[in-house]
């Protein structure tokens, strides 16, 4: 393990506490790179706050890495799930898998299950800290480790934004940090569990995630596919 790229994040992470707590969260997914964000967190800045996205079709693995780690660090997270009124709406529109039908239903699952309630979490918020990498995808080579989230109107820290994958299991190994036991059936990313398959050697580690869609390129939710100023 890189112990340069662990001081450089617990810096980071150090300076959005300073300039930002108490109105800083940490959006957790609970993936490999998040429970390591956890680990850091939890040695280095825990005035901020956690906050998770269960969107109501989360793997049960998912949900039981999520109680390992508040058992781990004793660290509260805030829980925060779509609308009820909005989420019955669409699927007595569009059926329980719309998100098979095509991109633009596909899309408004992820907005009603994902950024509305992220819009929530956000909300009253200065700063969030999220766990992305530019290795991950082709749409995050851009990304920078402090950002202003255009869309979001909030300004962003991303400090593991140059770890490789590599980095991420040698610090969960050395650590022995929890993680979500699908990564060790081949799952490199994890969302909702109709939208998430494994993925073959060779793929990209997004290839996983509404593989159908493939031939659009590789997808993102809109989580972390917004308009974005880099911080000069």
């Amino acid at each position: 393990m890189d112990h340069s790229k662990v001081d450089a994040s617990m810096a980071l992470l150090q300076q959005a506490e300073a300039e930002f707590a108490p109105d800083i969260v940490f959006a957790c997914s609970f993936g490999a790179e998040d429970v390591v964000m956890l680990d850091l967190i939890s040695r280095s800045a825990r005035a901020i706050t956690i906050v998770t996205l269960d969107t109501g079709r989360l793997p049960q693995q998912t949900y039981d890495v999520m109680d390992a780690c508040r058992t781990r660090y004793g660290l509260p997270v805030e829980v925060y799930c779509p609308d009820a009124a909005e989420v019955e709406a669409m699927v007595r529109e569009h059926g329980m898998n719309l998100f098979r039908d095509s991109v633009e239903k596909r899309k408004r699952c992820c907005e009603i299950r994902k950024i509305h309630p992220l819009r929530r979490a956000l909300a009253g918020r200065k700063a969030w800290v999220t766990g992305v990498r530019r290795e991950q995808a082709d749409s995050r080579q851009q990304m920078a480790a402090i950002e202003d989230d255009v869309a979001f109107g909030i300004k962003k820290f991303n400090p593991l934004i140059e770890w490789s994958q590599a980095d991420i299991w040698a610090y969960i190994r050395e650590n022995d940090v929890p993680y979500n036991a699908l990564h060790d059936e081949h799952y490199p990313s994890i969302g909702c569990a109709p939208c998430t398959r494994a993925i073959a050697v060779g793929e990209d580690p997004r290839a996983g995630r509404w593989w159908w869609e493939q031939e659009e390129g590789v997808a993102e939710c809109g989580l972390h596919a917004s308009p974005i100023k880099r911080k000069s």
